[in-house]
């Protein structure tokens, strides 16, 4: 028994495993604590919103029974998945925030074995694994019907086809991951970085990658409206549509209190409340958006230290942790000078990922050098990895609705 229970534990895939189901766990106990839609759910879970009286039909209630998109601001994807779960499992909270449950609990997956591709040792990618699979803002989007949760597993995915050099794979699934939400597009220039700086990657045959990705958009734009219209139709008139709103929705015209500047997300900690309801003005308990207080104390020293990894060890996992880290989040910057575009706190969720890496990678290292030392020198090292890790949960139990009684 002792021998089996050790093979087990040596697994490579056990803890992998052991987070999957963990976090699979803890969103079923709260899947239906809240019993109406949380603030942009109303939008995309609801036929719910007519069955109330509300003016304004879900997407769900549109696709389903009228067979349009009525926001045309973001693309069909992420809305047809959400339409499935309604159509499978009821119009019902369950309904609702399944697939973002399946679709968070995938890309915990393929974050692993992005870890694993870039030949990150088992244990610092399980570290890294851990702090993406128990972040609060990830969490949160892994539990509720919207859109992002769904953008960043696709996004994955063309990371993960890309590491293992599959570029026509890759190419394909940024235009299907543009197809959830457009923000998705910003992982892009992540693939080209570190492309660009990490000569054994330099393969010609990323030009793939490059020529597919528009291709494959406007092939999924068109395939994905006729779904929801039952007919086909000029994808760019869509895209186009999406575009000009989406340009729209400036600093200038839209108030809102949780409006905030990229570079602010660096400055200032500031949880956003997600649990208000447009059918309740009440709190509801749960559901704040905010990154891991570990992850956002710790972000510019894991991002000096994989820059220094980078230069100085020509590490290809600290270089894709920083093309990460600018290719979804410095990009915000000029974007926003430059358009004046409307940016919330959780707009940070696609970057999480790059910072989980870094931390991984630097603990692992830590740890690697500590079991040299002496056992004076251990314990407050030791000591201060337990600090993250408390801390990192902590924000888990605090802003999330797992421990919060409704």
């Amino acid at each position: 028994m002792k021998q089996r229970f050790l093979r087990i534990i040596r697994w490579q895939y056990f803890w992998l495993c052991l987070m999957l189901i963990s976090t699979v766990i803890m969103h079923v106990t709260v899947l239906d604590k809240i019993k109406t839609p949380i603030l942009d759910e109303v939008y995309y879970a609801g036929h719910y919103a007519e069955k109330q009286g509300d003016l304004e039909y879900g997407d769900a209630y549109n696709i389903i029974s009228l067979h349009n998109d009525a926001r045309p601001e973001h693309p069909p994807l992420a809305k047809l998945f959400i339409v499935a779960g309604i159509e499978t499992l009821g119009d019902n909270p369950w309904g609702w925030r399944i697939p973002s449950v399946v679709m968070g609990t995938v890309a915990i997956a393929l974050f692993f074995f992005i870890c694993r591709g870039l030949k990150m040792p088992l244990l610092a990618t399980n570290l890294a694994t851990f702090f993406l699979a128990f972040d609060n803002l990830n969490f949160m989007f892994s539990g509720i019907a919207m859109l992002d949760v769904f953008m960043f597993a696709t996004m994955l995915i063309f990371f993960l086809l890309y590491i293992y050099r599959q570029y026509i794979a890759s190419g394909i699934f940024i235009g299907i991951a543009a197809t959830t939400k457009l923000f998705a597009v910003m992982g892009a220039p992540t693939l080209f970085i570190h492309w660009l700086f990490d000569r054994p990657m330099r393969s010609k045959r990323f030009i793939f990658t490059v020529i597919l990705a528009p291709i494959s958009f406007l092939a999924a734009v068109c395939g994905f409206d006729a779904i929801i219209n039952h007919r086909f139709a000029n994808p760019l008139i869509h895209i186009k549509d999406m575009l000009s709103l989406s340009t729209s929705l400036t600093f200038a015209n839209v108030t809102h209190p949780a409006l905030s500047r990229p570079w602010e997300w660096l400055l200032s900690y500031r949880p956003m409340a997600f649990a208000y309801s447009s059918f309740s003005p009440n709190w509801l308990g749960g559901y704040t958006a905010a990154v891991g207080v570990s992850l956002w104390v710790l972000m510019i020293p894991i991002l000096l230290y994989m820059t220094y990894r980078t230069v100085k060890q020509r590490s290809s996992a600290a270089l894709f942790g920083v093309a990460w880290f600018v290719g979804t989040f410095l990009i915000w910057i000029p974007i926003s000078i430059a358009t004046n575009r409307v940016s919330f706190v959780y707009y940070f969720y696609p970057t999480i990922g790059a910072l989980c890496l870094g931390l991984g990678m630097g603990l692992h290292e830590l740890i690697t050098w500590m079991s040299a030392k002496r056992k004076r020198v251990k314990i407050p090292i030791w000591i201060g990895i337990s600090v993250i890790i408390l801390a990192h949960l902590g924000t888990l139990v605090i802003l999330s609705p797992v421990f919060i009684r409704s």
